[in-house]
């Protein structure tokens, strides 16, 4: 949309003091504490699972093995625009994590209580009661999360390592995980999360998720959420030969996702 003179009167009087409205912080970046960053060069991205070994046969002697407008305020506009709009779709992954209209590669929502083994069965990244974040839900996460299996339903060595939560929680997490004790109680005993380093990362707040009492925990499952960045933002501009305009353009592709479910445990509060 062209922007004419009348929409930028005050800025082409001579006694215009400042200009205000570009030059407030943001939040950046906060997607990188979640998702890993990979390069693509490809229009899709695909990733497919391999099921491992199941547990190990004992083989029965004598029988066969077991197998198994103003240039410059445009280019900032555009850029915080772009940045914003990234967050916004990071954010989303988790936002959408616990609907059915956004599926992963076992055709459930990424926060589910039955996910499908490829051996048979299903596993849980949720309680079957969502809740509060608060001690007891905060531990029995992390114990859910050390009993996590495989697609052969083995238990898998895996262990939290930060909390995400939205600015609403904030408070609450550094409270849980800071306080050398417990917390809201008179009892002389030792925090044990923060003891044990059961959460080596702390947490992390996320002004882009959108309901104020979910919080995740991610896991140091490898490949589970991926950025992929085919190509970095870029910027340009031309000039209208009719009408003298201008016209500015930023562009990159990317895509949020995951793989591996097993990265996080989530919950969306009581």
């Amino acid at each position: 949309m062209a922007i004419s003179r009348a929409q930028l009167a005050k800025e082409l009087e001579p006694g215009l003091n400042a200009l205000f409205g570009m030059e407030y912080d943001r939040y950046e970046n906060e997607h990188a504490e979640i998702f890993d960053t990979e390069s693509s060069d490809r229009a899709f991205e695909e990733e497919v699972l391999i099921v491992g070994f199941g547990n190990a046969e004992v083989k029965t002697e004598g029988q066969g093995v077991d197998y198994d407008s103003a240039s410059e305020g445009f280019t900032k506009a555009l850029a915080r625009s772009m940045a914003h709009t990234k967050q916004v779709k990071a954010a989303n992954v988790l936002n959408n994590a616990f609907s059915s209209s956004y599926t992963g590669g076992d055709g459930l929502s990424l926060i589910n209580t039955a996910h499908t083994l490829a051996g048979g069965g299903t596993w849980a990244n949720r309680a079957s009661t969502m809740a509060d974040l608060n001690e007891t839900s905060l531990e029995n996460a992390l114990i859910g999360i050390s009993t996590f299996v495989d697609d052969r339903n083995m238990i898998l060595a895996l262990q939290g390592t930060k909390l995400i939560v939205p600015p609403q929680l904030q408070f609450i997490a550094d409270r849980l995980l800071e306080s050398p004790g417990r917390v809201g109680t008179a009892d002389n005993d030792i925090n044990a999360v923060r003891n044990m380093g059961l959460l080596p990362q702390g947490y992390s707040v996320n002004h882009f998720l959108t309901d104020t009492d979910a919080w995740f925990l991610l896991t140091d499952c490898p490949d589970g959420f991926k950025h992929f960045e085919r190509s970095p933002i870029s910027t340009s501009m031309e000039g209208d030969f009719d009408t003298g305009n201008v016209r500015y353009k930023a562009r990159e592709r990317y895509s949020f996702g995951w793989s591996n479910p097993r990265c996080v445990y989530g919950s969306q509060g009581a």
